[in-house]
């Protein structure tokens, strides 16, 4: 991030200025119908909490923009910000004004009643198909609307700086717009871990598919010390060492460039750390049914199982390897974590996290909720990122549309 990127103060003083923010606020809800859904997981909305209070503190009127799930352009009730405004209220200790709809009438009013320090939450803005849009001159339309209800933008959304959209970028164009927070924070921890990385550095890789951490794995094979893998990736990995894998998650498509990566890895000096054993079950966990888990070597995976978590001889080992550490950085759980079951590989790679002397950065994410279902204090990490996608793109080396808008200025 260079220097003269805009960080908040840069837009002076803001009492009595309306002042958009773009945060990321698209967390898991939890109930039945829509009328009864509450927040299942606050670690969004509570690392959106500073920047808000800050604005609100400095008396500016704070009008929120965010996003929930995937509508398809349109308003739907399952994805309504309500919940979230309710949780965000509390967060806060102060009332959140509520509006039901992006740039409407709704919108237009609840923004016209704040006072100096006053907070308001505007609807999901992918209700709008504008936000999403691939055509400029649709999503351009829709940002000038946006734009019309505030003075200036503060961008502290950083699960969505990766993404091209009206409330991301178009705004950015259209106003006075500073860095949050949140975001400079994000990319401030992500460059330590490109640019000259205290050693050893150790890269930890899960999640399900290979073809997902491909540009990750392309860009930091020659920045770090060693790459674990786990997840259901790693599935890819034991193939292209000639075993096999039963039932278990396998691209094919990816064998010859997982056996590169190998290939590369070894002439650069860098260790890749695959399991030695595998938590395997013959079906997937499901309803009702109880887990049947059982231990094998990740060379004898049988024909009727699938490998659900790394074994407890490599959660061991993966342990040992981050245990001198000084820098680690995490994407992706090491198993099916959301049953206790195949949660063991998970658990101890967080556990040997916490105890890094150095930094470590959970990069978003399965792996932020895994960090906080698995009952973790997460200010034992040095750093839990949240965003995912945003995180990887950036480790990849890619620019950042929310991020590159700001520091063109």
């Amino acid at each position: 991030m260079p220097a003269t990127t805009p960080g908040i103060d840069s837009l002076g003083d803001l009492k009595g200025k309306r002042v958009l923010v773009r945060s990321d606020l698209n967390v898991p809800l939890d109930g039945s119908t829509p009328g009864d859904m509450k927040v299942a997981d606050d670690g969004r909305i509570r690392a959106s909490v500073p920047t808000i209070k800050q604005l609100s503190d400095a008396g500016a009127r704070v009008v929120v923009t965010a996003h929930l799930g995937r509508p398809k352009g349109a308003p739907d009730p399952k994805y309504s910000l309500r919940p979230v405004a309710e949780r965000l209220s509390e967060l806060l200790g102060r009332p959140v004004a509520f509006a039901t709809d992006t740039v409407g009438t709704s919108a237009t009013e609840t923004v016209a009643g704040l006072q100096d320090g006053d907070v308001a939450l505007l609807e999901n803005v992918r209700f709008n198909d504008g936000e999403t849009s691939k055509d400029d001159e649709v999503r351009a339309a829709f940002a000038d609307q946006l734009a019309q209800l505030a003075d200036a933008f503060v961008s502290d959304g950083f699960g969505v700086v990766h993404r091209k959209q009206a409330s991301v970028y178009d705004v950015a164009l259209r106003l006075p717009s500073a860095m949050g927070g949140l975001v400079a924070k994000e990319v401030d921890v992500l460059r330590r871990l490109t640019e000259d990385p205290q050693r050893p550095y150790v890269v930890v890789l899960g999640g399900s598919k290979v073809s997902d951490k491909l540009g990750v794995i392309d860009n930091l094979i020659d920045k770090a010390d060693k790459l674990l893998i786990g997840g259901g990736m790693v599935f890819t990995f034991l193939k292209a060492q000639g075993h096999e894998v039963g039932k278990s998650l396998l691209e094919a498509d990816q064998v010859d460039t997982c056996a590169r990566y190998l290939t590369e890895a070894a002439e650069r000096g860098v260790e890749i750390l695959l399991p030695t054993d595998v938590v395997v079950d013959t079906a997937f966990p499901s309803g009702d049914r109880e887990p049947q888990p059982s231990v094998v070597p990740a060379s004898e995976i049988p024909a009727d199982a699938i490998g659900l978590d790394i074994g407890p001889e490599s959660a061991a080992a993966f342990a040992a390897a981050l245990a001198d550490a000084r820098t680690v950085f995490w994407n992706g759980p090491m198993g099916v974590f959301e049953t206790d079951a195949f949660a063991g590989g998970t658990r101890a790679v967080a556990e040997a996290l916490t105890k890094v002397d150095g930094l470590s950065v959970v990069g978003g994410g399965d792996s932020a909720a895994a960090v906080r279902k698995l009952g973790f204090d997460e200010a034992a990490f040095g750093h839990i990122s949240t965003g995912g996608g945003a995180s990887l793109e950036f480790l990849e080396g890619k620019e950042l549309p929310g991020i590159a808008v700001l520091e063109r200025g």
